[in-house]
């Protein structure tokens, strides 16, 4: 039976409602500060905390539950007698429901406030009277989300009472909840990289279809005290994202975010089958998709500028299953949403992620994010390199960081010609990206890691490349130099590898 409820949120949509529902049946409604007075004006009959526990709300509102007549009503099992004889001697009631939702930290501490003013929404007496209640859920009933308002409400209105079952789920929903906060809470206050507990504030954003594959679940998080681009996008047209779709957007939004230029990428399966950049964007994604016209079907297209009219027009053509971009002209648009299915993102915010996470079974590892290109362009030949050279490897290494290794890229004029990833030696790599090449005669070879013979030059070679850029630091750096000086083409060494598995 509920004699009475505490009520103190932020969050106040359908808080009336619900406090009008419980006080028609009899019970007694107890609010602190903001609540109060909104249940008050909607006119429910409440009765404020202070009138609880005759101790007046201090500290700018920092201190106005925190007090034992509170949290002994809450903690008090009913079963206990000795529990309740205390709370007889101690003239103080049972509170039979906490209808409790937190100050926004997950959103203020994405917002430009001071670090002040985001200490000031880390909610204290919130999670207090939480986890009070959780614990107690056999003899308590606990909301922490507006969501439950109406499971529970039809649970009284059919038997009079909530069943143990929704009460165990609603206080493991709490702690979830709690967890989660202070997760937000330590990540924005600790300055260790590595901290000793490794924890992320993840809220469930929707669940998928599938996994990676029809018979596995799956389900998107997104990060609640971070922005980032896959948490802030838009979805303007199309059927719903797949796990594999946000992979592969992820990637592809990373790849042509890494150019000021205007960039095109286009890929599949996780990496990227074609990218280029150009004064425009039509010539950048005619570039891209010449690369490897077969895979780019049925694959994602990204651009860093807005998708206009003309390049729509192209997009058209082929089948794909997501366009991201930063902005669509009006035209564009219709032309793209006469596709059914494709799945058109808007995305503003760049890639500003700072560690990966992985898991392995019963484990995570965590890493820094690759947010290094080069550590120097060091020419190590006798034959040194043009400015055009240059810009055609530093181009081809913002490509490569995104191939999986072992990965070879093959550029020419700011755009790839041939691209060789996930393969188990490097050799193979660079055969795939010479072979798929179309005229790469005079082109640059870009490479993830080191050489660890001279295989690659000789390859390379062989398909009239001028000039090759990668990590160095390989024990056999000097039979792959030497390879290079006999045929006259150029090696640069960036000094950072780029690895991506």
């Amino acid at each position: 039976m509920i004699k009475r409820a505490l009520i103190s949120v932020y969050d106040k949509s359908g808080i009336a409602d619900f406090a009008h529902f419980l006080s028609a049946r009899g019970v007694e409604i107890i609010s602190t500060g903001g609540t109060y007075t909104h249940l008050k004006n909607k006119g429910i009959e409440v009765k404020d905390i202070s009138e609880l526990t005759g101790f007046r709300e201090i500290l700018d509102g920092r201190v106005k539950t925190l007090h034992p007549v509170v949290h002994a009503g809450i903690l008090a099992i009913r079963e206990n007698r000795e529990h309740m004889n205390i709370l007889e001697d101690e003239n103080i009631g049972t509170i039979d429901m906490v209808v409790v939702n937190l100050y926004p930290f997950f959103e203020k501490v994405k917002e430009n406030i001071s670090f002040d003013e985001k200490i000031e929404f880390i909610d204290i007496g919130g999670p207090t009277m939480l986890r009070s209640a959780a614990k107690n859920f056999n003899d308590v009933i606990v909301i922490c989300n507006p969501d439950s308002y109406n499971d529970v409400q039809e649970q009284l209105e059919n038997t009079g009472s909530v069943d143990l079952q929704t009460r165990k789920k609603l206080a493991g929903k709490v702690f979830n909840l709690v967890s989660a906060y202070d997760a937000a809470i330590s990540n924005f206050l600790l300055e260790e990289e590595y901290p000793d507990y490794y924890t992320m504030s993840l809220k469930k954003k929707n669940d998928l279809r599938y996994g990676e594959n029809p018979h596995q679940t799956g389900a998107v998080y997104e990060n609640s005290s971070e922005s980032g681009a896959m948490n802030s996008f838009e979805q303007i047209h199309g059927k719903e994202l797949s796990y594999n779709n946000y992979k592969d957007m992820d990637i592809a939004w990373k790849t042509v975010n890494e150019f000021d230029e205007t960039a095109c990428c286009a890929l599949k399966h996780n990496s990227p089958c074609g990218v280029a950049v150009a004064d425009d964007l039509i010539t950048a994604y005619k570039y891209a998709y010449e690369c490897d016209p077969v895979s780019i079907y049925g694959g994602i297209v990204a651009f860093n500028r807005k998708v206009d009219l003309q390049t729509s027009l192209e997009l058209k053509k082929l089948f794909f299953e997501i366009v991201i971009a930063p902005d669509f002209d009006r035209e564009a648009l219709d032309v793209l949403m006469a596709k059914k299915n494709l799945r058109i993102i808007k995305a503003v915010v760049k890639p500003c992620q700072t560690h990966q996470v992985v898991s392995i079974d019963g484990a995570v590892l965590v890493q820094s994010s690759d947010g290094r290109l080069l550590e120097d362009l060091k020419c190590v030949t006798k034959k040194d390199v043009s400015k055009n050279e240059i810009d055609d490897m530093i181009f081809g290494m913002k490509v490569v960081k995104y191939v999986k290794s072992n990965s070879i890229v093959v550029v020419k004029n700011g755009r790839t010609l041939g691209i060789g990833g996930g393969q188990v030696n490097r050799i193979w790599a660079a055969k795939e990206a010479l072979e798929r090449s179309d005229n790469p005669q005079g082109a640059i070879l870009a490479s993830d890691a080191f050489f660890p013979f001279s295989d690659v030059v000789e390859e390379a070679h062989k398909y009239g490349i001028k000039a090759i850029v990668q990590p160095g630091g390989s024990v056999r750096d000097g039979e792959s130099i030497e390879a290079c000086d006999k045929y006259g083409i150029s090696m640069v060494f960036t000094g950072i590898r780029h690895f991506m598995h």
